[in-house]
Order: structure tokens, then sequence, then C-alpha cells
């Protein structure tokens, strides 16, 4: 936590510091969902695949509850409103398909909320409320060569969410999907384009469960555009989680 909250960023070994008796298992079973990951439906022909849920964290009992989705045709969807931060879909609400009832109730991913919400820090007085957890499921994928994938932003920026968690699944066959933390002035811009003493450092998630965290006030972050490798595989792929902590608002309510 010092690091998180001192720079505004930290790395982590989840596979490694969250290591129990059956963490692999748990794992593949992340791993497996994230193959049939629907198309996002704000980014149709990008190559980027999503679901979200969403969730309470009880500072006082360490527990989690997943908040209720909302159903059109059969098909289950959680909603999303980012305010003005993301400057593609600026104050914006948005409607991603939910994460399925197994792998919310998946041990690692409850862990990985869990250990994430451990690095935050909040004022007595936040933490009466819950915590308000946002977890979206990630997959940028790419079939043929020169074609890409990209996140959205696709620039350096802040979430408008106070701390925010990247949780590699799957790196395979992939160019790219380089990231980089900024500090906050920096956002709107790509990493190429402004000083070299306005990055902090830029790196790439490899191994499974390789993770960091940002504290959205003191930096800006990117991940740059996926590409398809140069191996034998078919395609190439990056699946991730996203984990975003921030207070529960209570209107205040006049007699």
């Amino acid at each position: 936590m010092g690091n998180l909250k001192e720079n505004g960023y930290e790395k982590y070994d989840m596979m490694h510091s969250l290591h129990y008796d059956g963490i692999e298992e748990d794992y593949n079973e992340i791993l497996n969902y994230f193959e049939n990951l629907p198309e996002d439906d704000y980014a149709p022909g990008l190559n980027r695949y999503r679901r979200y849920s969403r969730a309470l964290v009880l500072p006082s009992s360490g527990g989690i509850e997943w908040l209720p989705t909302v159903k059109r045709d059969g098909t289950e969807y959680a909603a999303y409103f980012q305010g003005k931060f993301n400057p593609e879909h600026s104050g914006s609400y948005r409607e991603f398909h939910s994460i399925d009832e197994n792998i919310r109730n998946n041990k690692l991913l409850r862990e990985i909320i869990m250990a994430d919400y451990h690095e935050t820090f909040w004022q007595e007085e936040e933490k009466i409320m819950p915590i308000h957890v946002g977890v979206h499921f990630v997959k940028l994928l790419v079939r043929q060569d020169g074609e890409k994938a990209v996140s959205s932003p696709d620039c350096l920026h802040q979430d408008g969410e106070p701390f925010t968690f990247a949780h590699l699944v799957k790196r395979g066959n992939v160019k790219g999907g380089t990231n980089a933390i900024g500090i906050p002035a920096v956002r709107g811009s790509r990493p190429e384009d402004v000083p070299k003493g306005d990055i902090h450092e830029i790196f790439e998630l490899e191994k499974p469960l390789e993770s960091y965290g940002v504290y959205d006030s003191k930096v800006s972050h990117y991940v740059s555009p996926v590409e398809k490798g140069d191996g034998p595989e078919e395609t190439g792929v990056r699946s991730i989680i996203l984990i975003d902590y921030q207070q529960t608002v209570v209107a205040d309510m006049d007699e």
C-alpha cells in the first residue's frame, strides 16, 4: 500500500501472494470463461469482448454482495456509468453483459477482490458505508495480421473511481498491450506524444495474475493496442480483469 499511496501506482504478483490449495483450478475456470466473452456492444467490430458486474464490499465484515442485474430479452446486464472520465463515452450510461453467477462465486475472483480492497485506503467516515466495486472482464482478440484490438479510451486517462486494479488472465501471441503510467496532466495524450519525464513507467503484464493498481487522483494510465504476434497460433489474445473501487454515495435529504 505504501507505493500505491505515495507513488500513485503499485505492481503485484497475485498468483504468488494469493497462493492457496486449488488456486490453479479456480484460475483455469476463469481462463476458460474468457474464451466465450460476448463482443463489447459499444465497440462492434473492434475486437474487444467484455462482461461486467457490480458488487459491494462490506468494510465491517469483509463480505462481498453482488448487486442485482437488469434482464432484457432473457439476457442479464449490469449498469455502468463513468461520468466525464472516458472521453469516448463522456457522460453516457452503458449496460454490459453481466458475469455469470458461478464465476462471481469463484474463490479466486473473490480473493482478488478482497486483496485489492485491502490495498485501498479511505477516510473513517467513508468506511461507514459499503464500498462499491466494479468488475470488468475484458478480452482483446485479433485474428488477422495487421488488425488491432484497442482498449477504451485509447489514451492516457483517469477513471474517475479512486482506485483501479488490473489483473492479467492471459497474454498469448500478441504485440502491444503495453502499459504506461503518467502524471495526471498528460491525460488525453498517448505516451509517445508527451515528455519522457511525465511518464513514471512503461511495462507489460506477461504472467497469469501479474497485476497493477492505480490511485486515480495521482496518476494517469494507458494500455496500447494489441496486434497479432509472430507465433504459430491462429489468434492473439490479451485477457484481463479490471476492478475499480469507489465510495457509496448517499444523498442528503431535508425534511
